[in-house]
C-alpha cells in the first residue's frame, strides 16, 4: 500500500527537496506540495491523503491551526506531522492535545523525516530525539506514585506501577526503544506493557494515549512546551 502524503511549507526549495525524498521511497507518494495551511486542508480533503506534513509557521493559516481543522474532521485514519525550525517553539503541548502524530525539527536529515512519517503511519507518536532527551528529566516528578492528578483519570487505577511509568513515557512521546532505555527493560517487554496499557485504558493507539494524558493533566504544559 502506498502512503499518500501532502507537504505544506512556505519555502518552495524545502518542499521540492522533501518531495524528491518521499517520491524516492517505494511505499510513499507526495500527492501535493503547497505553501499555506488553507491549501494543505484543501489538498488533503480533495486528494484523500493519508498523511499531512505541515510547517508550524505558514502564511494565511499556520500549521497548528490547519492540523486542528484536519484532525477535528472526523477522519480517524488521517495522520499529521508538524515541522518547525526551532526546538523552543511553544506549540508542542497544543499539537499533542489536538492529536498530531509527530513533531519534527526541520534541521534533521531527510532520512529522519522519512522515519517520522513511518512512525506516524503505523499509529505511533514521533518526537524529535532532541526533544525527548530534554523531556526525560522533567518526568521524574510526574512518575511519583502519589501524584493526585493521575488518580482522577478514569481507568488509571487499573494500571500497575510499571504500566503507569510506561504510559507516561509513551504519552510524552518516547518510542519503545527510548522507554526501554529509561526503565532498563527490553523492547519486547515495553511492547507488552504498551499493549496492556492501551487495553486497560480502552485507547485505540499511542496517539490517543497522548491526548488522554494531556486531557487529564498527567503531562503538564511545562513538560512539553517551550522545549
Amino acid at each position: 500500500m502506498t502512503l499518500r502524503i501532502v507537504i505544506a511549507d512556505d519555502h518552495a526549495m524545502f518542499r521540492s527537496g522533501f518531495r524528491a525524498v518521499l517520491d524516492a521511497q517505494p511505499d510513499m507518494e507526495c500527492v501535493a506540495d503547497v505553501g499555506d495551511g488553507y491549501s494543505a486542508i484543501e489538498a488533503v480533503r480533495t486528494l484523500g491523503a493519508d498523511l499531512a506534513v505541515l510547517d508550524v509557521r505558514m502564511p494565511k493559516l499556520d500549521g497548528l491551526s490547519a492540523a486542528r481543522q484536519l484532525l477535528s474532521s472526523g477522519r480517524q485514519t488521517l495522520k499529521v506531522l508538524l515541522l518547525t525550525t526551532f526546538g523552543t517553539d511553544d506549540y508542542l503541548h497544543s499539537a499533542l492535545a489536538y492529536g498530531v502524530s509527530g513533531f519534527v525539527l526541520k534541521s534533521v536529515p531527510p532520512e529522519e523525516l522519512v522515519t517520522a512519517i513511518r512512525v506516524a503511519a503505523r499509529g505511533d507518536t514521533y518526537l524529535d530525539p532532541s526533544i525527548t532527551s530534554r523531556l526525560a528529566p522533567r518526568l521524574v516528578d510526574v512518575l511519583a506514585p502519589d501524584v493526585p492528578e493521575r488518580e482522577r483519570a478514569p481507568g488509571l487505577g487499573r494500571l500497575t506501577a510499571r504500566e503507569r511509568e510506561v504510559f507516561l513515557l509513551m504519552a510524552a512521546g518516547f518510542s519503545n526503544t527510548d522507554i526501554g532505555e529509561q526503565l532498563y527493560v527490553g523492547e519486547q517487554t515495553v511492547k507488552t506493557h504498551v499493549s496492556r496499557v492501551l487495553a486497560k485504558l480502552k485507547l485505540r493507539d499511542r496517539v490517543h494515549a497522548v491526548r488522554f494524558a494531556h486531557h487529564h493533566g498527567l503531562i503538564e504544559p511545562n513538560d512539553t512546551a517551550g522545549l
